[in-house]
């Protein structure tokens, strides 16, 4: 067997995604192997778990709230249980999932879940109705709920320069934070201007290896979702941060198979997706109790940052790994409609006769 130690952080997730995705499928139909092996070509392997656990939550819905389907156990249903599901069945469905228990556990979804788990119940059923293996396909009929806009929350210029003083000082902290501190102060700075200074995704963030990281030129090289890789570009600010962080980094000895890894947790394991959401919340916390602040947040606060400064929504859809500009276009409709309104004044046709 091949060592761990030659796979990149995203080959390392493919294959725990790959695991957990086997696991899954014992406990769903046999016929729903045949559709995650046709949409293999063009889905990654987190977005065909996330498939997976959708649909079983259906077929777990079916399983305790209609008759036919209660017969049998999940993994004994034949393909035909598909034809016996109506279009009121599916609309139910989408009424329980606002709120159920599983497990003693409570689950609750907004629209925005819902209209997920329906769009992985419709890729579902056309892959199989256009395979000639269904007759009917219920899933089309029900129209996806309509969503709500979200304000776009971000943190101001005075809010940035606070948080990274937070993180550099570390004043407002608590007795057990500020124990830890100096010893993550440098790593956390590094990893705040890194989010603040490019818009890349957390888990491009954790994802890097140190030979990703190109100080001749000014650049990391990231694995975007989709899988393909991107150099993304970074101004003196990130630099001086990363490389304060690469004079520490080289007397850290990491654990075996973490030795690639640029960014490493206080254990020397390469940092997860979650510690670096807790990082950016325990000094954020310190900053605004108003606006709840992830690394997506920061990623949205470059993208307003980039779009006021050059006015460019292409720039910025490039820059974000936005594959279409509609996506940029939607999060930032507010300051395109800020930007056309200061249009208003731009022009002036005849000067103003002196009073």
């Amino acid at each position: 067997m091949e060592s761990k130690k030659n796979e990149n952080y995203h080959d390392q997730q493919n294959i725990h995604n790959v695991r957990k995705m086997r696991d899954v499928l014992d406990t769903l139909p046999g016929f729903c192997k045949q559709f995650f092996r046709g949409i293999t070509e063009y889905t990654s392997t987190r977005t065909r778990l996330a498939y997976a656990y959708d649909i079983r939550v259906f077929f777990e819905y079916l399983h305790e709230r209609n008759p036919y389907c209660a017969k049998m156990d999940i993994s004994e249903y034949p393909i035909s249980v598909l034809e016996h599901i109506t279009r009121e069945d599916i609309e139910e469905y989408l009424e329980y999932l606002s709120y159920y228990e599983k497990d003693g556990q409570i689950y609750t979804n907004d629209e925005r879940g819902k209209k997920r788990k329906l769009s992985s119940l419709r890729s579902f059923y056309n892959y199989f109705f256009q395979s000639e293996l269904i007759k009917n396909n219920p899933a089309v009929l029900v129209p996806l709920p309509k969503l709500h806009d979200k304000e776009i929350i971000r943190l101001d210029a005075d809010e940035v320069a606070i948080l990274l003083d937070q993180a550099e000082d570390g004043v407002n902290l608590t007795k057990a934070q500020k124990r830890y501190h100096q010893a993550t102060k440098t790593r956390d700075i590094a990893i705040l201007t890194l989010l603040l200074g490019t818009g890349i995704r957390v888990s491009e963030c954790v994802g890097l290896d140190i030979s990703d990281v190109d100080f001749k030129n000014d650049g990391i090289k990231i694995r975007r979702k989709g899988g393909y890789e991107a150099v993304v570009y970074f101004g003196d600010e990130v630099e001086e941060a990363l490389m304060d962080y690469m004079e520490e980094r080289r007397h850290i000895i990491p654990l075996s198979g973490h030795e690639n890894a640029f960014f490493l947790s206080m254990q020397n394991r390469r940092m997860s997706v979650r510690a670096v959401e807790n990082m950016v919340k325990k000094y954020a916390s310190t900053v605004t109790s108003l606006k709840k602040i992830t690394p997506h947040k920061l990623r949205s606060t470059y993208g307003t940052s980039l779009y006021r400064e050059t006015g460019d929504i292409y720039l910025v859809a490039d820059v974000l790994g936005h594959k279409d500009v509609n996506t940029t276009k939607k999060h930032y409709a507010a300051l395109e409609d800020e930007r056309r309104r200061s249009a208003a004044n731009k022009v002036r046709l005849r000067e103003k006769k002196d009073e």
